[in-house]
């Protein structure tokens, strides 16, 4: 009967395709939603662009930036609710055996469903925005209409700031403490109502006595475990690390939520939560692992952060490799390419023109060859220089940053000297304790065989002293027997 209450590998089967499948789903779900606000961006842009009003006109950038940074909030917070309840219910329908992997395997996927909700619009205007443009004459569109949207004249870089400053500051602010708050209060004025709609005439009753305090722990929020807790921590600390070349000042307001946090974290456990069930823990768990992977994985980004979306390494380059005096000037030129007019498409031409004489050509931002060279528009040799500086740049810094991690590590232990140097001076004191109790248990053990053989000893000359004096009685009174036959046959 035991075994067939097992589940098998076919019985498994269709929960872990249902969990792909789904997790799929929602991985494209999140992706569609940025594409959603990219869309959005490019037509409230265009539609802005042909406002009658001056001061709208010259503030289309900030006012499309601001409005999507708002939508994308919205849409994480709306989601993150959503992906934590199905990672929930895509654990209980694979049947895990234990507790501990139960919580394990619920704690990947919320992680792996919340991570790429946070993060995909900072990564899209971080490494893909403005990168699929095309150039002049040769526009890549979206719906055969809209051009796709670029980065302003000076980067991505101070957009990826605002949008990582708002996300993050408006998670902190909505999730972590509003929610916190909130949600249980409401939870325990719904259950309040509902009790009190339930058992009218118990409620009744009691409400001439005072309350006790198991009726009034009973009306709060049941414990429902630290996992929350920790992926907020979580969340935060990849917004502290992953984008801390854009955002200098994220440690800092992470270090201010924290701290208002303790004391909002304080007051839920103790007015608003049951008391939770203590439980051993060894250590943090799986959480140990994803911090481990989320401190070696920023390293990785803020390289491609500063070799890719920032000036950084296309500065250097000209100041070192192109520049005449050594400095920075002329390097905003090195940057603009050149683009003959007439090769623009028919109905693309631009209508009017600020000049009074005729335009031959412009100038955009990008490393292509002139329209004169033989392969005109492709890419230039400083292009693939640059290219392969941003590359280098990325792998010198990750080895670097890796191997002072490495170093600190080794200099810094995990357990300070001291506190290693008492550790040791126990165990050495507990293995003296328990050498000296053993050495005593050998002493009794032999003390205890010593008089076991004494009295074995002591048995075995009194069996031979009654054996001797048994053997001697018989001798006698076979004489005795003896001298009386004798008697009686001389009789």
């Amino acid at each position: 009967q035991d075994e067939k209450e097992k589940l098998t590998w076919s019985d498994r089967i269709p929960g872990y395709a249902a969990n792909f499948g789904l997790i799929l789903f929602m991985i494209m779900l999140t992706f569609s939603a940025v594409f959603g606000v990219i869309v959005y961006r490019i037509t409230t842009a265009a539609a802005l662009s042909f406002s009658t009003n001056e001061t709208t006109r010259s503030n289309v950038r900030v006012t499309v930036t601001a409005t999507a940074v708002i939508i994308n909030l919205v849409v994480i917070l709306i989601l993150d609710e959503i992906y934590g309840a199905v990672a929930k219910w895509l654990t209980e329908i694979e049947v895990p055996k234990t507790e501990k992997t139960f919580e394990e395997r619920l704690i990947l996927k919320a992680f792996l469903l919340k991570f790429v909700n946070s993060y995909a619009p900072i990564f899209y205007v971080a490494f893909f925005k403005g990168r699929f443009v095309g150039r002049p004459g040769h526009y890549v569109y979206v719906f055969d209409g809209y051009r796709m949207e670029e980065c302003a004249p000076g980067g991505c870089l101070m957009e990826l700031c605002i949008q990582l400053s708002i996300i993050m500051l408006g998670k902190q602010l909505i999730q972590n403490n509003l929610f916190e708050i909130g949600i249980p209060k409401l939870k325990k004025l719904f259950r309040k109502l509902k009790d009190e709609r339930t058992e009218p005439k118990e409620m009744a009753t009691n409400q001439a006595k005072d309350p006790q305090q198991w009726d009034l722990d009973y009306i709060l929020e049941p414990f429902t475990g630290l996992t929350p807790e920790y992926m907020e921590m979580i969340i935060q600390f990849g917004f502290v690390t992953l984008f801390v070349a854009s955002f200098p000042l994220a440690p800092l307001f992470a270090l201010l939520n924290n701290i208002i946090e303790v004391r909002l974290d304080a007051k839920k456990f103790v007015t608003e939560l049951r008391r939770p069930d203590t439980v051993r823990a060894k250590d943090i768990g799986i959480w140990y692992n994803i911090l481990s992977g989320i401190g070696k994985l920023s390293v990785i980004i803020n390289a491609f952060v500063i070799a890719v979306t920032s000036d950084f390494i296309p500065r250097l380059m000209y100041q070192y490799a192109y520049s005449q005096n050594g400095t920075m000037h002329g390097f905003i030129n090195h940057t603009l390419s050149y683009f003959n007019v007439s090769h623009l498409k028919a109905g693309t031409q631009p209508e009017n023109s600020l000049f009074a004489q005729d335009v031959l050509f412009c100038r955009f931002k990008d490393y292509r060859e002139p329209p004169w060279s033989q392969n005109q528009y492709e890419f230039s040799k400083q292009y693939w220089a640059v290219l392969s500086a941003r590359l280098a740049f990325v792998i010198l810094f990750q080895n670097l940053v890796m191997f002072l991690s490495v170093l600190v590590d080794w200099m810094i232990p995990d357990i300070p000297k001291d506190i290693s140097e008492q550790i040791k001076k126990e165990k050495s004191v507990l293995v003296d304790f328990f050498l000296k109790e053993e050495h005593e248990k050998l002493k009794l053990i032999e003390s205890f065989i010593a008089s076991d053989k004494q009295k074995r000893k002591s048995g075995t000359k009194g069996k031979r002293i009654r054996a001797a004096s048994f053997c001697q009685f018989n001798r006698s009174q076979k004489g005795s027997f003896a001298s009386f036959s004798s008697q009686h046959t001389e009789v």
